[in-house]
């Protein structure tokens, strides 16, 4: 009888140890898919409260006066989150290309940085009462191209700005800023532009996000539209035990000048760190 009893409570602990050891896991499991939903929740937000440095690889195709041109360009865009009081964050978003490219300008080729443009928002930490996140701040162009025929030769600056909502998976919103030239080169071409990204993504529960955007660019000297459509698809992984995203797209331009790429391919893999 003794014995009888010693095993129906050993049978007890056991059943018991191995549910709890299994609500654990399950939490546990549960927990990082959170962890993961908030991770991809954010990557859809420009001006979300995480480190990040995407290194976004831009293939175009078509350009140049016969067609047949070719770019490559590396767009490094760490972004930078700081907490200024209890309600507001500044967010620095720095876009450093680096390009190849050939029988874009004639049948020649360039290598090496292109300029730089450097955007600051200034965002509330907590969203308006109808879920909207929005953000101003100066955007800054930066005369870094290491060749004159990869860059503009000017320094710029103007405003730049915000809005986005997010639920049930979704994000939308649009991004704008305009550059106008105060100083560099002379002989060169005016800078007054106007760069407008409106976006549309869709994240799923296993971090897979779709996205749609254009990032269109009015030239107002030249009067002429560049409008790229691109179409995206990003997924939330672990390498090295890191969460990493990894994005894969394609691009039409709907609009271009006569020497405009017809074309791309986009491939950007963003490393994260959160706190």
């Amino acid at each position: 009888m003794k014995t009888k009893n010693t095993l129906t409570a050993a049978f007890v602990c056991t059943l018991a140890f191995t549910t709890t050891t299994a609500l654990f896991a399950q939490d546990a499991a549960t927990d990082e898919q959170a962890v993961a939903a908030e991770l991809a929740k954010k990557l859809s937000n420009p001006v979300a409260s995480l480190i990040s440095l995407p290194l976004q690889n831009n293939f175009d195709f078509g350009a140049g006066p016969n067609g047949d041109g070719f770019q490559y360009k590396l767009n490094v865009q760490p972004v930078m989150p700081f907490s200024l009081n209890e309600n507001w964050n500044l967010i620095s978003r720095t876009i450093l290309p680096i390009v190849y490219q050939e029988n874009i300008i004639g049948t020649s080729s360039q290598s090496g940085l292109s300029d730089t443009v450097q955007s600051l928002f200034f965002s509330p930490k907590a969203p308006t009462s109808g879920g909207w996140i929005w953000a101003v701040g100066p955007v800054l162009l930066l005369s870094t191209a290491t060749d004159d025929l990869l860059g503009t030769e000017k320094w710029g600056a103007g405003p730049t700005a915000l809005a986005l909502k997010q639920q049930n998976g979704w994000t939308y919103g649009a991004l704008a800023n305009h550059i106008w030239s105060y100083a560099g080169d002379s002989s060169r071409a005016e800078v007054n532009a106007t760069f407008l990204q409106p976006f549309v993504s869709f994240s799923t529960k296993k971090q897979t996000t779709f996205g749609l955007n254009t990032e269109s660019t009015y030239d107002w000297e030249q009067s002429q539209w560049t409008v790229p459509l691109n179409l995206t698809v990003s997924q939330l992984v672990k390498i090295g035990g890191k969460p990493v995203q990894l994005t894969l797209g394609g691009r039409y331009y709907a609009e271009k000048p006569n020497d405009g790429p017809e074309w791309g391919l986009r491939f950007a893999v963003t490393f994260l760190f959160p706190k």
